[in-house]
């Protein structure tokens, strides 16, 4: 039987997963969501020798089974192939105190590479599938990381464009410039005057204007997402989740049945979610933590049951999780509600119109499985020389901040299972950052502080870095957030 995806806020509006992938965004504004969870056979005696092309297959068949295997080997093929810099494709680090599952190996030095190295694969066969031959417009805001390995997926891919957009003066100067410099006549880049949510409410609102919609199919395009909000971006994410507890049973770390618990730096919600999903169909996980930066509007939430945006957006050193909106949030709401769209609409309406919603009658079992906290910009720093000192290792911001939060977290529950820290960013994407919590001296420039970087740590310095502040700006447009739909149809000519 063909596995459900169903619109967080409409029960009638059901498809399949390629039309999922390839919709990316419900009409109706929600998002495409599993009504039911695949039934997976993870033998870990087995999946801990096994690749990491094998697991993805493994996984991928069962949540997306309306692809076939040869469709499923052609995506898996190209998509996690030499682009990344080891064969293991996402390694698991032994610290002191916890396991990093490094997720920054890909062409962008990011985790979003994990997922976005394969969607471009998946969305055009989708296309194929489904009998579309439409242009494919991707449209997608990012907060840094989402838009550089999203336009390094499908850069010059056929029949497609993309339009990133990111908050100006809301990403590191190395996230900007891998941005900037991206080549590709498919690929447009846009600075707002706004920050990442501003970015992400038109993107969603451009995604729902029926007339834009309709022009759009006058001229044979169609939009779709490189965002986590496309179920063709989430469903690759749970994946390493997999991969990694086979990992810590292969290393003797665990042994097979072993609970573990899952701490992942938390922005939009789809790395955690995912992480919810791999528990779903057989990791034996015990909690899942959401690390969150200043701006904790999460931590509130699952502390209180209220989700509230009305405060100070905060501009931080872990910039991936600045943000006030979780798009992803939206998924879980409507599994903690039994999967009731109306519910969950109602809620999604609340959050736009009052600012805030209130959960009741959620499922406690499910809740449970999640725990919540922050770290403030001292304590991310803290953190990284802690690591430094103990483990000769350098944690970017992001995992800084899971780290400091798991660290506070075991204070105050005393529980020691094992725990895996989703490491989501290369240091390098962040040196300045990096070396100045390690050192106490700010390096001044970015790319002095890659020198840096490389002398304190011992780690090459990337591809994705290397030369990449003599590489040429091809993309100089900024524009007011409100003028964003009238670049976008510039761009595409409509």
């Amino acid at each position: 039987m063909t596995l459900v995806y169903q619109s967080t806020r409409d029960e009638n509006n059901k498809v399949t997963a390629s039309q999922a992938i390839l919709q990316g965004l419900a009409t109706d504004g929600g998002l495409f969501t599993p009504l039911t969870t695949p039934e997976v056979t993870l033998d870990f005696d087995h999946l801990k020798d096994a690749s990491y092309q094998e697991v993805a297959k493994l996984v991928l068949s069962a949540f997306l089974d309306d692809f076939t295997e040869e469709e499923l080997d052609y995506c898996i093929t190209n998509a996690y192939d030499d682009k990344f810099d080891t064969a293991t494709i996402a390694p698991v680090v032994k610290l002191q105190n916890h396991y990093n599952l490094e997720l920054f190996h890909g062409s962008t030095i990011a985790f979003k590479d994990m997922a976005l190295s394969i969607l471009p694969y998946l969305l055009t066969t989708s296309a194929k599938k489904q009998g579309v031959d439409n242009k494919i417009v991707i449209l997608t805001a990012t907060s840094g990381d989402t838009g550089k390995a999203a336009m390094a997926g499908f850069a010059d891919v056929p029949e497609t464009e993309i339009i990133v957009f990111y908050p100006k003066d809301g990403v590191s100067k190395i996230q900007e410039l891998q941005m900037t410099t991206q080549a590709g006549a498919n690929t447009h880049v846009i600075a707002i005057d706004g920050n990442f949510d501003d970015a992400q409410t038109n993107v969603k609102r451009m995604f729902n204007d029926v007339d834009l919609r309709e022009k759009l199919l006058t001229h044979h395009m169609q939009f779709s997402s490189a965002n986590s909000m496309n179920i063709g971006r989430l469903v690759p994410q749970v994946v390493y989740y997999v991969y990694a507890y086979a990992q810590l049973v292969k290393a003797g770390h665990i042994k097979n049945g072993d609970k573990v618990n899952f701490t992942v730096p938390t922005g939009n919600f789809g790395n955690i979610l995912a992480a919810y999903y791999a528990g779903q169909i057989g990791v034996p996980v015990g909690k899942i933590i959401c690390a969150s930066n200043e701006n904790n509007v999460l931590t509130d939430f699952f502390a209180t049951g209220t989700y509230d945006k009305k405060r100070d957006f905060k501009v931080t050193t872990s910039p991936s999780m600045d943000i006030l909106v979780s798009s992803n949030l939206e998924r879980l709401i409507f599994h903690l509600l039994g999967n009731d769209a109306v519910k969950t609409k109602e809620l999604m309406d609340a959050l736009v119109t009052k600012g805030e919603y209130t959960l009741a009658d959620a499922d406690k079992g499910i809740l449970d499985l999640f725990a919540a906290g922050f770290a403030t910009e001292d304590e991310t720093a803290a953190e990284i020389k802690r690591v430094y000192e103990e483990d000769k290792y350098i944690e970017d911001p992001h995992t800084a901040v899971a780290s400091t939060v798991y660290e506070a977290y075991v204070q105050k529950t005393d529980d020691h299972t094992p725990t895996v820290i989703a490491s989501t960013a290369s240091p390098y994407k962040f040196p300045r950052v990096a070396v100045s919590a390690v050192t106490g001296k700010d390096s001044g420039d970015d790319f002095k502080a890659v020198e840096d970087l490389h002398q304190l740590s011992g780690v090459d310095i990337p591809a994705a870095v290397d030369g990449l502040e003599r590489a040429e700006v091809r993309h100089k447009t900024v524009v007011a957030a409100a003028d964003m739909q009238k670049a976008v149809e510039s761009y595409l000519g409509v």
